[in-house]
């Protein structure tokens, strides 16, 4: 589905141009998913994409949208509007870089995937905001015959030393912290390995800061998962800030959550 991005006047020649962009523009997508087995439908729709968009979640299952274009629409999504789409929408949003390219090589233009080793990346904070992060992760991982990566980020405690020079820090000590936040990460997701048995699910934490990360992950993984906030064990691991910085620097498709029912 294609939006235009200006509010159209029907009798204005500016109106007509933008639809028959618009028009254009759906030819493309027909070409591009004309080996698409699934139903596909085309349309246009009047008004702000951030708007109608936000509009359409309500009764979509997942929406998608580019993180790059030129023009109209598509230049909007540059900035505002895939970053405003993910806080608003009330289904989950996928954001794809357009300098992504699928996992494993595959023609960016075939509508089949192919499959690949590449994983599922979910990332979390350990608060209960992450179980539909979870859930909707190993859902696209078993979708995809892909291994479910389980990550959460601890941030280096040399890193504190800027601010409190006189603190102590030993290697061994990040290590434990390290050992004790995967054993705790591991039988946080003991439901999760009983709902899905047949999926290979490995747990990371990774030493760095949340956002570099997650960031680095989109480079390999086919999707990373992530909630529009967070709060747990691992502060700052997933909040809105986090999430959208991984957006602004993604280099692969990026599914971001919305978490709020389960924080109520």
């Amino acid at each position: 589905m294609m939006y235009t991005g200006e509010p159209a006047v029907l009798v204005s020649p500016e109106a007509r141009a933008e639809r028959d962009r618009a028009n254009q523009l759906l030819d493309i997508a027909r070409e591009l998913l004309r080996d698409y087995p699934g139903e596909v439908t085309f349309s246009t729709a009047e008004g702000s994409p951030a708007g109608v968009l936000a509009a359409l979640s309500a009764r979509a299952q997942t929406l998608a949208v580019g993180a790059r274009g030129r023009g109209g629409f598509l230049g909007q999504l540059l900035g505002s509007v895939a970053a405003a789409l993910p806080a608003h929408a009330q289904y989950p949003t996928v954001v794809v870089p357009e300098e992504s390219r699928p996992a494993g090589g595959q023609d960016p233009e075939a509508s089949a995937p192919v499959r690949t080793t590449a994983p599922v990346v979910a990332g979390v904070d350990l608060s209960e905001s992450s179980r539909p992060v979870l859930l909707l992760a190993a859902q696209h991982a078993q979708r995809l015959e892909a291994p479910l990566q389980v990550l959460t980020a601890m941030p280096l405690l040399r890193e504190w030393r800027y601010w409190y020079p006189d603190l102590e820090v030993y290697d061994t000590t990040t290590e434990l912290r390290r050992s004790n936040l995967t054993g705790t990460l591991e039988k946080s997701i003991d439901w999760l390995r009983q709902r899905h048995p047949s999926l290979d699910i490995t747990v990371e934490v990774e030493l760095g800061d949340p956002g570099d990360v997650l960031e680095a992950m989109t480079r390999t993984a086919q999707l990373t998962v992530l909630g529009t906030r967070g709060r747990g064990a691992v502060r700052s691991a997933l909040l809105g800030s986090i999430s959208r910085e991984v957006l602004n620097r993604a280099q692969g498709p990026v599914m971001v959550v919305p978490t709020e029912q389960a924080e109520r």
